[in-house]
Parts: C-alpha cells; structure tokens; sequence
C-alpha cells in the first residue's frame, strides 16, 4: 500500500501535510493499523482479506508549524479511545424496514448486521489488548462512544450493549430461543440467506455459502469487557426508530412486540416507506403502505414475540447507566448523573485528565430524522463551562476578554459532526427551544481558545477537519463506524511539545480478529474477522469511509498552551 509523493500531496491537497512512515522509533510493534492493517486480495468481485502494510503518520501543519524537535520536549497529557456507531443491533425485530435497503443502503440491512455484537466484542479485546498509547507510553485514561450505540432503541439492544462494554455474557437472540427469525432464512432473494442455496442478490455478487452461520450468530458468548473508565454519548439511533422516524407512531410503536415481521414488499411500497425516512410529509402515506403489508400486502413472516424488544425511552436509557449493576470499570453513570436521569438534559462534563476537561454533547432531536442539531439551552450551558474555566476567550463581537480561572483544556464529544447538523425541528424534550446548526457550535468552540478538538461520528466514515486559525482553531476529528466497513476504533493521545503548541495524535485500531477465518469457524474471533469480510464486500460498503491517508493516523498540531497541572 505504497503511496509516492506526488500521490500523497494529489491526494491531501495540503503542502502542509508531512508524510512519515511507521510508528514512534521506540515501539517494535503497537498493534495498531501503524504495524498492519486489513488489505483486500484481488481486484474485482467478492474478496477476502489479508494482513497488509501498516499505514503512515502524516504531520498535519494545517493549523499550526511543527517544531523542531518537539519529540524530544513532549509531555503527554492524556490518553483516550473513540468508540462511536456500534450498532448493537436486534436483527430479527419486527420493528426494522430491511426491504429499503435497496434504496436506503446499509441503515436498512448489512450482510454482516448478525454479527455485530462480535465485531464490537473484538474491539473491546483490542483496547484491553492496547493498554497504553503507540506514541506516549501514556496509559489509556478512558473510553469515549459517541453515540449510535443501539440500532433500534430496544431494551434488548440496550442490554447488549452494555454488556459488550462492561464485560458478560451476550445471547444476540430475541423471539424464538432455539432459533433465528429474521429476513437471512426468508428466502426472499433480496437478502444474503448464508444457510441456503438460494443464488439471492448477495450470491450473484460472490458472498458464499456459509451453513449454521444464523445458529452461531445467536448462541451465547462472552465479552471481556473495558479494563478502563468509559463514557456515554447519545445518538439518533438511540432515541428514535431506526434512528430517523420520531416515536409516538402507534402502529409502528407497536411493531416491536408484534408476531408478524415485513421481509418483503412490492417496489412502490418499499419506495413510499423509504421516502417517509427523509420527508415528514410522507409519514401517513408510509403508514397506510406499512398496514397493508402486514396485513398481507408484503411477504409477511409470523415470528416469537418478545417483550424485550420494547423501545427505550431517553430517561430509561440514563437510568440502564447509573444502575449499579451496570457500572462495569466505571464510573457509576458512565458519565450521566442524577441530574441526567429525566431524560431532558443528557449532556454532561467529565475530567480526562489533570488540566483536560472532557465535554458530551447531545446534539440529536426527538424531532425525528437522522441529522443533528444542537438546542439554545445547551447551547448556553456549553458556553458558561467554556468560560469557566478559559482565562482567555473572545466575546460574540470578537474582542478578548480575559479573567482570574484555571485554565482547563477542552475537548468535546458529540454524535453528529458539523456537516450533519442540519436538522432543526424542535424537540419535545424542550420543544420551545431554538435549535442551532453545526456552523453555530464551530463559532462558539472558535472563540475560546482552550478547545483543542471535538470528536465525534455518525458519518461511518474517517474524517479530520481543521477548523479556524492561529489560537483561535481547534481540530474536527470524525471516525468511522464499528458496525460498517472499516470497523475502526481511534486512539487520541494529547500532549504538550513544549513550545506553544499542542499536538494530537489519531491511531485507527481494529478489532481483535484474525484478517481471515474459516467459514466453519464459530468461535467469537472467527466470527468476528468473518464479520470484517462480510462487511468490505456487503453491497453498500462505501470503499471511501476508511477515509484519506491525512484522515487515519495523523499528528494534529495546534497553538495552545499547557493546562496547570
């Protein structure tokens, strides 16, 4: 995976940029995607995996000049891990929409979905693996997922996930205890059905034949669990249907529990479904077409009920953390508190380490829809923390102010990045507040000077974005989605190079899997490198969220000064 130059800076765009291969001097191996990363055998068509090479360090100057020498100098200030988009997903659920995935993507339907549990389960195995960060030696301080947690919002999924995370045993199965009810065994050539025969549209593409794949996929397994802190941030898929539609919807509401799920309908139907996912309007055209396909329209399959499966309400979601059967490695809450638990307010502070402050955003809306948006009150709130603890910052008309604090540094957590953030309808939880787009937040984070980055998901793809100049900048830092292809979890380690800049450093990690497994191998790596495969060659991978090379693993440097320490 050589790149020249001239390939580099064609593709960067940036004279800014300094491309450096391998990992610190130090380190033999750190098992990240510096030493090895996943690299497809073949050309065309449905393809394996294999290890490849490890991928460079690019210098980003974007913001800031690199000193000479800074390696020599650098403290390290803290050490941190992005987990974000994991989609703990009930696959089998009544309440889920796979028949739109032709036209929808991979929202709808993965051919890897019944196994992302494992996929997840293996990153955990890698951070627990990792211990410490490839460039400081520093020991991970914490966890950070940034939301999309669940798939659908289900108690279930809930469960799931936070066992993943805090250690136990996992049965990724709801209905029928002894076997799989979902649209993979259907027969409806629309969906890779790996048990059988069937030349569906899957097949016809390459993806194999894989008998008592769906019987592995829900048998029990063990997660080891976080050795470290985590926290939580809220996404859309938590807090709504399939993380678009807003509840309240009776019928669809009362999918979750029901005996007979959709696995397929006639084009114009899937097509007025879909259209309801993006446009309100169609909503109750949606509606009239999801009742006449249960009611026999569609390719309508009876399954097991199951309670479980109920949705989630945002406070029941806060309560599942700060139970103490869920506090795992910690903290109790995972970040939420008391405070937190009527489900209104799910935005929070946290201390990563000495002298850096880690702030979690809720930027969805129960408005419904999929993008983001952030209300007038947290709005406020998040400027009186920025204050608090910033001796320098610019007011809204750009003059310094200046005061007698500590300084603290800031880095920030949120679901949707600043492109996704668009979406402005009002949210019942405080349905009179005005609701402010992504371009709002980057000004307001631009005018204090202590914010070094804001971390966040949603776009499954890898993505870094310098934002503003000299003191008054601070890095975007967007990763890819665990759920989809390229299944990458990020390492951000912040230090001080003594000179009056900062640097971050991003390491994309994958899971702990072999790059290839057997079919016939049915233990929780295998299925979790199988899940890596199924994922690279599912029908919606998108080859470009695994990002540029200025996108992976990079140092980030910014104007700043050390926090008091």
């Amino acid at each position: 995976m050589g790149i020249s130059r001239r390939r580099f800076l064609q593709a960067t765009g940036a004279a800014g940029a300094t491309l450096l291969w391998g990992g610190p001097a130090w380190a033999a191996t750190t098992g990240t995607t510096l030493d090895v990363a996943a690299l497809p055998l073949g050309g065309q068509g449905y393809r394996r995996l294999q290890a490849g090479p490890g991928w460079p360090v690019v210098v980003r100057s974007d913001l800031a000049p690199p000193g000479a020498g800074r390696a020599d100098r650098r403290v390290p200030l803290a050490c941190f891990v992005q987990f974000t988009d994991m989609h703990v997903v009930d696959t089998q659920s009544p309440a889920r929409f796979e028949y739109t995935h032709p036209l929808l993507g991979a929202g709808a339907f993965r051919a890897h979905e019944t196994l992302a549990q494992h996929t997840s389960a293996a990153l955990v195995r890698k951070v627990d693996e990792l211990r410490a960060g490839p460039f400081t030696g520093r020991p991970i301080d914490l966890v950070v997922t940034t939301g999309d947690n669940t798939d659908n919002h289900e108690l279930v999924e809930l469960d799931w996930f936070l066992t993943v995370l805090n250690g136990g045993r996992i049965t990724a199965n709801t209905g029928d205890p002894t076997r799989y009810e979902g649209v993979q065994d259907s027969g409806v050539a629309a969906y890779w059905n790996p048990h059988s025969a069937l030349v569906d549209d899957y097949k016809a593409r390459g993806f194999p034949v894989v008998p008592g794949l769906l019987d592995a996929a829900i048998r029990p397994f063990d997660s080891p669990g976080l050795r470290v802190p985590w926290y939580c941030t809220f996404g859309n898929h938590d807090d709504s249907v399939v993380g678009t539609l807003p509840d309240g919807i009776p019928f669809i509401d009362a999918l979750y529990t029901s005996d007979r799920k959709v696995v397929g309908v006639d084009a114009t139907t899937a097509t007025r479904v879909a259209r309801a996912f993006t446009d309100p309007a169609a909503i109750p055209d949606a509606l009239a077409a999801l009742v006449s396909s249960a009611g026999g329209g569609g390719v309508v399959r009876r399954v097991t009920p199951d309670a479980r499966r109920r949705p989630f309400t945002t406070a029941e979601f806060v309560q599942a953390h700060l139970d103490p059967r869920h506090t795992g490695p910690g903290p109790h809450g995972h970040g939420f508190t008391q405070d937190n638990a009527d489900g209104v307010d799910v935005f929070y502070t946290f201390r990563i380490a000495p002298g850096v402050t880690g702030i979690s955003l809720d930027t969805t809306t129960t408005g419904g829809f999929s993008e983001g948006s952030i209300g007038l009150h947290q709005y406020l709130w998040l400027e009186r923390v920025l204050k608090r603890n910033s001796s320098r910052y610019y007011d809204v008309l750009g003059l310094q102010r200046r005061q007698d604090v500590t300084d603290e540094l800031f880095v920030l957590f949120s679901h949707h990045s600043s492109w996704t953030m668009d979406n402005l309808l009002p949210d019942r939880r405080r349905p009179l507040d005005p609701r402010l787009g992504g371009d709002a937040l980057v000004d307001l984070l631009g005018r204090f000077p202590n914010v070094v980055a804001w971390v966040n998901g949603h776009t499954h793809e890898n993505r870094i974005v310098p934002h503003g100049t000299g003191e008054r900048a601070f890095w975007e830092i967007n990763t890819a989605a665990h759920v989809d292809h390229p299944q990458h979890a990020r390492v951000i380690e912040l230090v001080d190079n003594a000179d009056g800049t900062l640097s971050l450093f991003t390491t994309l990690v994958e899971g702990d899997a072999p790059y290839r497994a057997d079919y016939g191998d049915r233990s929780p790596r295998g299925l979790a490198s199988l899940a890596r495969e199924f994922a690279f060659n599912d029908l919606h991978a998108d080859p470009a969220a695994v990002g540029a090379v200025v996108d992976r693993n990079t140092e980030l440097v910014v104007a700043g000064r050390s926090p008091v320490r």
